[in-house]
């Protein structure tokens, strides 16, 4: 008996939505992260390019990564970090993860790390010797130079394992061997957010461009911290004059030809930088010689000001570049857009906010005068060797 026609078509589109999900379903992932693409917002001028998507153990068109410094314990901030890392940019690109820690890493790290990402993820142990006093340092007086400082309240002034890190940082992160398969780093660190979407390929732009050092915070230093660091450089300058190029930044740093240091540096918890510019011979001769002047542990020089030092006196000034579309917060200072990328929609930050806004305070100002001072004016060009 044949069934009422009510009663097939019922069966038919029964049927036919049944294959329409199952379609839907296993449609292609690609095709549909394309669809949902097409319908975002425009990015600004100079940002038209869309990106396209690397699955995990594809080739890069940039041999790059983030590189971490973490402790087990840092797991929970880094998730944060990392969610925001990989929903503003990462998901689109897959550049994977280097974590770097002192100690083993626990299974408990890895595993709420490691899920936070499609991207390939490496997880290694930093050499004894890169964390530990070189031969030619006193113990006896840096540990009493830690209590004065201490004493004297300067900020992390007593703290020994934040000396390992700052002099990790300057000179020897890039020396891990998990890093040598990498052209290129950008930095990472628990408990930073990221404020706008990031539509483009920092890694690629700094290549197309030859851009060597990638910024987006400057702020003064904290001058307690560093008080002979600027002689120790100097010195360094006299006896290799020829690592300063003509066109250098030297104005950024010293607004007296050479003679005093003014503070300003990128802050370095913030960086993207060709590998290349550390592992050269210059500033490979200049870590050597500042770590054979003890500032690391007899003061408490960072990595920022030396890392901004070398750019400023040892990079063209061409090749060092403001991101200032990247909207970025370390706990205590934020960097959000003006102009394009704020108006587009793609950041949660106001740059109006002068209570957050870095360029709004007078702690700003290193970054205010970058921008300002495009040029390198020709009497600051070479000053330091005369």
């Amino acid at each position: 008996m044949p069934l009422p026609r009510s009663l097939l078509v019922r069966y038919l589109l029964l049927v036919t939505g049944i294959l329409a999900l199952f379609v839907l379903m296993h449609a292609n992932y690609d095709e549909a992260a394309r669809l949902l693409t097409s319908v975002r917002r425009p990015a600004p001028p100079g940002q038209q390019h869309q990106a396209p998507s690397y699955r995990p153990g594809e080739p890069k068109p940039v041999s790059a990564c983030f590189a971490v410094l973490a402790r087990n314990g840092d797991w929970r901030a880094l998730r944060e970090s990392m969610r925001q890392l990989e929903d503003r940019f990462n998901r689109r690109f897959n550049y994977p993860y280097v974590f770097l820690n002192d100690e083993p890493f626990t299974d408990e790290f890895i595993n709420m790390t490691r899920s936070m990402t499609q991207a390939d993820v490496h997880y290694g142990q930093i050499p004894a010797k890169h964390w530990s006093y070189p031969p030619w340092i006193d113990r006896d007086r840096a540990a009493a130079r830690r209590a004065q400082m201490h004493e004297q309240g300067v900020m992390y002034g007593g703290s020994e394992s934040y000396r390992h890190m700052c002099r990790f940082e300057s000179g020897l992160f890039f020396r891990h061997p998990l890093l040598q398969q990498f052209d290129y780093y950008w930095r990472l660190e628990p408990g930073v957010e990221y404020l706008c979407d990031i539509n483009y390929d920092p890694f690629q732009y700094m290549k197309d461009r030859r851009i060597k050092y990638g910024w987006t915070i400057a702020i003064y230093e904290l001058m307690d911290t560093i008080p002979t660091l600027w002689d120790s450089v100097r010195r360094f300058i006299a006896a290799h004059p020829e690592s300063v190029p003509e066109h250098n930044a030297l104005w950024w740093v010293s607004r007296d030809n050479g003679t005093t240091y003014n503070g300003c540096h990128f802050w370095s918890n913030f960086e993207i930088a060709d590998l290349s510019f550390y592992r050269g011979p210059e500033y490979t001769k200049f870590f050597d010689f500042l770590d054979r002047e003890g500032g690391f542990f007899y003061e408490r020089w960072g990595d920022a000001p030396v890392h901004s030092i070398a750019a400023a006196l040892f990079l063209q000034k061409e090749e060092v570049h403001w991101f200032r579309d990247i909207g970025y917060l370390h706990p205590g200072w934020q960097h959000c857009p003006e102009g394009d990328a704020w108006l587009a929609g793609r950041c949660t930050c106001d740059p109006n906010d002068s209570n957050k806004s870095i360029t709004r305070q007078p702690w700003g100002k290193c970054s205010r005068e970058w921008a300002l001072l495009p040029d390198t004016p020709p009497e600051h060009r070479r000053a330091l060797v005369g």
